[in-house]
């Protein structure tokens, strides 16, 4: 009698170990320094579960996981001869620092647009947005402002780039203006 009790308790051992390696293994963990986006069927409504700092089970067949980094890109920005509102060209190399953003919104647009990207491809895109926006900037104001204040031509770049910035997911971190100079030197 004890021989017959024997085959299903391991089988049933088996079972329950196997069922908790299975789940176990389906089990994704992200650091701080990264965001897990869960894709596939992730909820009515939503293209991708973003989760930074946390874990999420991942169910085969039905979803897949990628991971995106946090850490900040530093983008140098040699803008030459941008043409100010007195048409006169100026030069401002500046350095734009600017990472993905764990804020929910901004989070779920870096998923959608920038998830199969490698750096260089983010940076070439933030680049661009930037020189436009930097243009944007500089020809709405006279040489004037952005040599006296230098603190409000800073304003200036950050609310013209941050929020075309926050389209494609990424955050304005910090702006950098090394060294204006005019046609004249």
């Amino acid at each position: 009698m004890f021989d017959f009790w024997i085959l299903p308790v391991v089988a049933f051992l088996i079972l329950v170990v196997s069922t908790l390696v299975f789940l176990a293994s389906r089990y994704k963990r992200c650091s701080s320094d990264k965001i897990l986006v869960v894709f596939g069927r992730v909820g009515a409504g939503q293209s991708a579960n973003c989760i930074h700092g946390g874990g999420a089970m991942i169910w085969p067949l039905i979803q897949d996981y990628a991971y995106m980094s946090l850490t900040p890109m530093t983008i140098p920005i040699p803008l030459q001869k941008a043409l100010s509102l007195q048409n006169i060209r100026i030069n401002v190399p500046s350095t734009f620092t600017v990472g993905i953003s764990t804020e929910p919104s901004i989070m779920s647009a870096a998923a959608e647009r920038l998830l199969n990207l490698n750096q260089s491809q983010i940076e070439e895109m933030a680049r661009e947005i930037i020189f436009g926006q930097l243009r944007l900037t500089v020809a709405s104001l006279t040489i004037e402002q952005i040599n006296q204040d230098r603190e409000s031509f800073l304003d200036s770049i950050r609310k013209n780039v941050a929020p075309e910035l926050n389209k494609i997911g990424l955050y304005l971190i910090n702006v950098n203006i090394t060294d204006i100079t005019d046609e004249s030197g």
